[in-house]
């Protein structure tokens, strides 16, 4: 999120306000470490750190508790040598992996090698091991390190005015306190911290929170560079003076170093931008001692990080013109029936929809009727709660559609139109343990 502020004006402003940076130095006393690729790699970590929230914010995004001292989110971005590309590979923090041998920050006992989750890397070693630890594992060298916290990241997203997030169904996380409905939502800081911490709101954990995170990721660039505060320079010092104080980054992250991914972000646009999980073998590897921890796909992985090495993109290329890529829905379109009501005064708005659904795989009953009252807003799916996820499935084809459920209605399900101009986005079913593909940032955000 630092780079957001390097993007606006110059040298000389920057270099006053970059005093305020906390610095740390994880690549102290490192050797043997993974020859240099091209392009520049930058090890962004988010921690659980919680010191400055106010206590009304505590009560309100449930950030009480002690901390665990970890990390929280564990990214690689990559910038491509020319500044026309970055890449986001997210790394499960319940990553399998063996620390090298290290000393305990706490405790200044000495370890040797052992087993552990990946996210512990930092409450035993704090950044040093943490970027040893995953040096050893991606064989990739890492440039720079940027660490932000709770805080510094709900002021980022407040000074940006809030991000755009689009959830398909509605999203309640007990734990988190996040609660959404099914549409379009202006996140502000706290309820964005929220969306991204929340692992408990669907069945894929840890994996489903990482592919929200990059969905973030890919409304806040889009944010950023869309809103002008890139271009701003009032805007420009506000983003400055709320991020810079309060993240942590490397010794060697200097003034022209923010300069140059700034000005290189300001020509980023999501379709430049991609998104990728390490490829996993194993989501629930149970490790003696550890309990279930996720194992990385050896030779898949490898490829990936050897790409990154050679700056090569990972998304195969996808002419401009070609639609969004299919999204995986647990039940095979082909399998649910629905039947559309027309809800608005458009008389053709019934079919259109019907023909998109169709298309896509669904099994579309019947043609489209007219409701008499042409009252809806919001376009909504009427399902029965035991074809919960045939509804799921529907809703995720429907980007901002309600899901509003009625005991009753049998396995045909109900699609109201409304007038918010819900479009058809393609889905297909998922093969079972597949993998999350390689994204551009335009198939991540909101379409």
């Amino acid at each position: 999120m630092m780079v957001l502020a390097a993007a606006g004006i110059g040298h000389a402003v920057l270099t006053g306000l970059d005093q305020d940076i906390a610095r740390v130095d994880p690549f102290k006393d490192m050797k043997n470490r993974p020859a240099a690729g091209h392009g520049m790699n930058v090890l962004l970590v988010g921690t659980d750190g919680r010191d400055g929230i106010t206590e009304e914010d505590r009560r309100a995004y449930r950030l009480g508790g002690t901390p665990c001292n970890c990390t929280d989110t564990i990214m690689i971005v990559h910038l491509s040598a020319d500044r026309d590309r970055a890449t986001v590979v997210s790394l499960p923090r319940d990553s399998y992996t063996r620390l090298p041998e290290h000393t305990d920050r706490t405790t200044g006992q000495r370890h040797g090698p052992h087993p552990i989750r990946l996210n512990a890397a930092y409450a035993e070693g704090g950044p040093n091991l943490t970027v040893r630890t995953i040096e050893e594992m991606t064989h990739l060298k890492i440039d720079h390190y940027l660490e932000v916290d709770f805080v510094s990241f709900m002021k980022t997203v407040d000074v940006l005015g809030g991000v755009r997030i689009c959830t398909p169904q509605s999203m309640k996380d007990a734990y988190t306190g996040l609660d959404l409905p099914a549409g379009r939502h202006l996140l502000g800081g706290g309820q964005a911290l929220q969306y991204v911490r929340s692992r408990h709101v669907d069945g894929a954990s840890d994996v489903g929170r990482m592919q929200r995170q990059q969905t973030f990721v890919a409304a806040l660039l889009d944010r950023a560079t869309s809103s002008g505060v890139l271009l701003n320079p009032m805007k420009f010092r506000d983003v400055t003076q709320a991020v810079l104080g309060s993240v942590r980054a490397d010794l060697g992250f200097e003034t022209d170093d923010m300069l140059d991914l700034g000005r290189a972000m300001r020509h980023f646009t999501p379709h430049s931008s991609e998104f990728a999980t390490v490829p996993l073998q194993q989501v629930d590897y149970e490790v003696k001692g550890l309990g279930s921890t996720v194992k990385w796909d050896e030779a898949k992985a490898g490829a990936l990080f050897r790409a990154l090495r050679d700056d090569k993109p990972l998304a195969p290329p996808r002419p401009r013109e070609q639609g969004p890529a299919a999204v995986p829905v647990d039940v095979d379109p082909r399998q649910i029936r629905v039947r559309v009501e027309n809800g608005t005064d458009a008389k053709d708005a019934g079919k259109r929809l019907s023909d998109a659904l169709t298309a896509t795989g669904f099994r579309v009953v019947g043609q489209p009727t007219d409701l008499p009252n042409h009252a809806a807003g919001h376009t909504v799916i009427v399902y029965d709660p035991r074809w919960n996820r045939s509804a799921t499935a529907l809703a995720t084809a429907l980007p901002g559609s309600e899901l509003r459920p009625t005991p009753g209605q049998g396995p045909t399900l109900r699609l109201i139109v409304g007038t918010d101009g819900a479009k058809v986005r393609p889905v297909r079913p998922t093969q079972p343990q597949e993998q999350q593909p390689v994204l551009t940032g335009d198939q991540v955000a909101c379409s």
